[in-house]
């Protein structure tokens, strides 16, 4: 098992290169929006006087890699500064928001994975069938639909008039757990259609690719089912990949559901990220991108190492 944690090892030091340089490009990209921050918190009504002030408060006078070599110190540190626009701690704002993000993931995980695994064995089963054909119509479409535009079908089918959803899943504070299942239906639906079709196909797709193999042809001539021979000697042995597009998925989850926090004013880490745009409040923006980019290599190292566990060849070298 050594070689297991050396490459954990390896995984964890290359997602805090990837980080670095990931706070870089973000600390580079708040940098080059156009206008003056100081400007947009005080207003066009502001003095020159008033507006330089607030410039040497911030420290925005002084060089943008001191700015960068502090903010990143802070990071360490644990501090992710304060809101520009209500003064609040950054930390405080992304803590309260980033457990409805999660559950909103979990909650869409936890309909998107067994369905995916579900429809793509049915699928490699049936393969060429009515059904297979008609699995891979339905996930191509719900791929290739923009996320707002599948947000705003199921608005319109089922938070119409007399609709039996919400279409805001806006609420305040840690809601029932009913509740929370009633109000974020919708978005959770949005994103399980999203990135149901990519796990389906590569489960059938990996199903159908072993189904060739010399043992499971010794497991049909043996007269085994051929569910079972699915389950029981196909599935264990495509799971890796299967694993990999799951934890990319999920990371989508969590990292790209901006737009979809937006359409149903979900009160995420989506939603808190596009006001703090619209307000310039960039010591939010930096942050939350910045916990996006984390969740991600933090995705991306488990997805490796469960693949890698997952392959006996892998674990127990010789």
């Amino acid at each position: 098992m050594s070689h297991i944690l050396t490459m954990i090892a390896q995984r964890l030091a290359l997602g805090l290169v990837t980080l670095f340089v990931v706070s870089l490009i973000i600390f580079l990209g708040t940098e080059l929006l156009p206008g003056d921050f100081a400007q947009e918190i005080l207003g066009q009504s502001a003095t020159p006087e008033t507006v330089a002030a607030l410039r040497e408060q911030l420290g925005l006078n002084d060089p943008m890699h001191i700015r960068y070599m502090g903010w990143l110190t802070d990071i360490l540190r644990g501090d992710f500064g304060e809101s520009l626009a209500n003064g609040q701690s950054v930390a405080d704002l992304i803590g309260r928001r980033l457990g409805n993000t999660l559950r909103l993931a979990l909650y869409a995980a936890a309909i998107a994975v067994p369905l995916s695994l579900i429809l793509g064995i049915l699928a490699a089963l049936f393969r060429n069938s009515f059904f297979d054909r008609f699995v891979n119509a339905s996930a191509l479409s719900s791929i290739s639909f923009p996320e707002f535009f599948v947000a705003y079908i199921l608005i319109f089918l089922l938070a119409g008039a007399g609709g039996a959803f919400p279409s805001m899943a806006n609420f305040r504070g840690t809601p029932e757990f009913g509740d929370f299942l009633y109000r974020a239906f919708l978005p959770a639906l949005t994103l399980t259609l999203v990135v149901t079709a990519h796990m389906m196909r590569m489960t059938r797709a990996a199903i159908i690719n072993l189904l060739a193999s010399p043992y499971i042809e010794m497991a049909r001539l043996k007269g085994m089912k051929p569910m079972r021979i699915i389950v029981k000697h196909a599935l264990p042995n495509a799971l890796a990949p299967i694993i990999n597009v799951i934890a990319l998925n999920l990371a989508y989850l969590i990292t790209g559901v901006v737009v979809v926090e937006v359409v149903f004013v979900y009160p995420g880490l989506g939603q808190l990220m596009v006001d703090s745009v619209a307000a310039r409040d960039m010591p939010v923006v930096q942050g939350v991108a910045l916990i996006f980019a984390a969740a991600y290599v933090l995705l991306n190292l488990t997805a490796d190492v469960l693949a890698t566990l997952s392959n006996p060849r892998l674990v127990h070298r010789r």
